[in-house]
């Protein structure tokens, strides 16, 4: 036997591929499944079934393309309706795959038809594949599912504490719990970096664990401090139980490259947002005029989901060279599929066109505390709790994640300034404030970690829960 998690770091998402004496299963796979079929023809192997925990929220799986390609079966667990030919399993119904089998947990809480898989090997429980069911040091958020009027957050919740307390808590401590996210997902609030644990760390570890937890406690806990989900996650939620377009024609559609002309044409005629894909550094020097920046090299996809939002909008890519597929395919990852193409020799071949640029201005920390007095506008565009733990005294706090319902928050005509923590975020923010109109900004190079390093770190930084 062999399992072998596939984890993309940009989304936090981890993906299963399991092989048994000539046959495998997959869980919950990414879209692009070219290296899936990869490895079932390196180990000579048979794909027998595509096991999905859920209708995922946060990005699109590739069950459906791979079950075209392979003419395998996709498993759900009970309550699923897709609208795809799909295998709706029974609560313990078991599928064998070579000399292991793999047993349905019906474990509903984060949604309706979430199921948590049992690997069992040689008659002994190995390990759970506990989706967004449960996290290493969290559970999955019980807000994502609520359609019927009389469904709650609250009702998932409890039905959460149910699925956790009935089918996963009673398995002995040494089954290895293989999660579908680890920390930096939206799907949950306080996942632990690692990706892979023991039942038994997870009982003395995670929070909602705790024996003597009543279900009421639990129910306060994880829904206490819930952000709201992003925009595009029932989007994402629609394709994976409705079908989607193969990855493949996406991506042949997204890297066609554009002149300048072209470009600007497309831009025009479709209404389209050019998304500059660099380094923050290298967008602020020039860039073309109303486009956003969100650096290929951070968290790209998720805050392209939640700032952008709408998955049919039309997007128009300034990316570095040779990285035109990857971002396309990244974009896809999250239900982005209208990229119209790419300009062709990126913003140099803008500028030897004669076209016009636009510059943010960016200092570093050191210029920004000599220039700094008490009466300087500053917005820090970390989340609350990064801001809570530790900020500069006359800093207001805007979330990158909620821009939109602060713009009225910053000065028209007053120079203000803009930090995050380490410079990706807030250039974000400045090339949206500067698609709105706010031409007065200046961002700081470096961000929070940077300012920390200068003498103001002694005397204008506050820690909240301390005073």
């Amino acid at each position: 036997m062999h399992i072998e998690q596939i984890y993309t770091g940009c989304l936090a998402q981890g993906a299963y591929y399991i092989v048994s004496n000539g046959e495998a299963a997959i869980i919950d796979p990414l879209r692009e499944v070219q290296p899936y079929l990869d490895r079932l023809e390196r180990d000579g192997v048979k794909l027998k079934y595509i096991f999905e925990t859920h209708f995922h929220a946060d990005f699109v799986s590739g069950h459906v393309t791979l079950a075209e390609k392979t003419g395998t079966p996709i498993i759900y667990g009970p309550l699923a309706n897709p609208s795809f030919e799909a295998i709706i399993a029974e609560d313990e119904q078991e599928f064998v795959i070579g000399d292991i089998t793999i047993k349905a947990l019906h474990t509903p809480g984060h949604t309706m038809e979430s199921t948590t898989y049992l690997l069992i090997h040689q008659g002994r429980n190995h390990a759970i594949f506990s989706g967004d069911t449960l996290f290493l040091g969290d559970v999955g958020r019980p807000d994502l599912a609520q359609k019927a009027a009389d469904i709650t957050q609250e009702d998932l919740a409890g039905m959460l504490y149910d699925s956790l307390r009935t089918k996963i808590m009673p398995l002995a401590d040494e089954v290895i719990v293989y999660p579908a996210h680890g920390a930096g997902s939206a799907c949950g609030k306080n996942m632990m970096k690692e990706t892979v644990d023991t039942l038994g760390n997870q009982k003395k570890m995670n929070y909602a664990l705790r024996a003597d937890m009543t279900k009421e406690e639990f129910i306060k806990e994880v829904t206490d401090g819930l952000l709201p989900p992003p925009a595009y996650f029932p989007l994402n939620v629609k394709l994976n139980k409705e079908g989607y377009e193969d990855v493949g024609k996406i991506i042949n559609q997204g890297t066609k490259p554009l002149d300048a002309t072209a470009f600007e044409l497309e831009a025009e005629a479709h209404d389209a947002l050019i998304l500059d894909v660099r380094n923050p550094q290298e967008f602020a020097k020039a860039f073309i005029p109303r486009s956003i920046n969100i650096g290929i090299k951070g968290s790209f996809a998720p805050w392209v989901g939640a700032l952008i939002q709408d998955i049919t909008t039309p997007i128009l890519l300034i990316t570095p060279e040779g990285k035109e597929e990857e971002v396309v395919t990244r974009l896809s990852r999250v239900g982005f599929d209208n990229t119209l193409g790419y300009l062709e020799g990126g913003i140099n071949a803008w500028i030897q066109a004669g076209r016009e640029t636009d510059r943010i201005e960016s200092i570093s920390a050191v210029e920004f505390e000599s220039r700094y007095n008490e009466e300087l506008p500053l917005f820090d565009v970390r989340k609350e709790p990064e801001y809570q733990s530790q900020h500069l005294l006359t800093a207001d706090n805007t979330p990158l994640d909620n821009l939109n319902d602060h713009l009225s928050t910053f000065p028209k005509e007053e120079t203000f300034y803009v930090h995050c923590a380490g410079g990706y975020r807030s250039m974000i923010a400045s090339s949206i404030l500067k698609s709105r109109g706010y031409h007065n900004l200046i961002e700081i190079a470096g961000g929070y970690g940077a300012l920390q390093k200068t003498a103001l770190q002694s005397s204008e930084f506050v820690c909240p829960t301390t005073l």
